[in-house]
């Protein structure tokens, strides 16, 4: 079902042959009766009821889109109002995340639903619990936080039901190598470097978390 041919050779090829200097108008009738020959060829296979190329996909073909696009911009967010979790070993980080985000909310002059909770456990078994019993959206990790393994605790969260949408980012210092390789397989979405400035706070949750944008003048 793929026309071959050849250019040069000597011909003793089964394969259609042209021999150099190349004739354009020659070579354009060439591949013109190839294509007639394969569109006959597959004609024949789909009357037969036969596939006519194997199927090599390994998920099923996706539906054409019917939906408006506001409902895919919320498919790629995560939970409507879900939580953001930060795992921490204070709760410093965490007091200062919902003052920005509430600032820039207040700012904008949002009404106070478009807030949402922003929560901080120091534990890996406390933040795997809170992310199997409420709504979480976004979940930061402190890398160097003690006792806590980041791709681990990433891959735990991810692979609990309903966590699929869910956006982990690890916090990272200047000593930690980020392995994307462990990342990509953990679930994690990105990283921000320490110390994270407001800016970068407020575009990260106006990208994972539909945070309304600036206001256009």
């Amino acid at each position: 079902m793929q026309p071959i041919l050849l250019i040069g050779g000597d011909g003793s090829r089964a394969w259609r042959t042209l021999q150099r200097p190349l004739d354009p108008g020659r070579l354009c009738d060439t591949l013109a009766e190839l294509l007639d020959a394969r569109v006959q060829a597959l004609a024949a296979l789909t009357a037969r009821g036969e596939c006519s190329l194997p199927e090599r996909r390994r998920k099923p073909r996706l539906t054409p889109d019917r939906e408006p696009p506001e409902h895919y911009v919320r498919l790629r967010h995560g939970p409507p109002d879900g939580a953001v979790l930060i795992i921490d070993k204070g709760g410093a980080f965490r007091d200062h995340v919902a003052q920005v985000v509430g600032s820039k909310l207040a700012a904008e002059g949002r009404e106070a639903r478009c807030g949402r909770p922003v929560e901080w456990t120091d534990s890996s078994r406390a933040a795997v619990r809170l992310c199997d019993e409420t709504p979480v959206s976004l979940v930061m990790i402190n890398t160097c936080t003690p006792g806590i393994e980041p791709y681990s605790l990433s891959s735990a969260i991810k692979s609990q039901e309903g966590a699929g949408r869910t956006a982990v980012l690890f916090l990272v210092g200047q000593s930690f190598k980020y392995d994307s390789l462990r990342a990509r397989d953990a679930g994690v979405r990105g990283l921000l470097d320490k110390p994270v400035a407001d800016r970068h706070l407020v575009a990260t949750f106006q990208k994972l978390l539909a945070l309304p944008a600036p206001k256009l003048l």
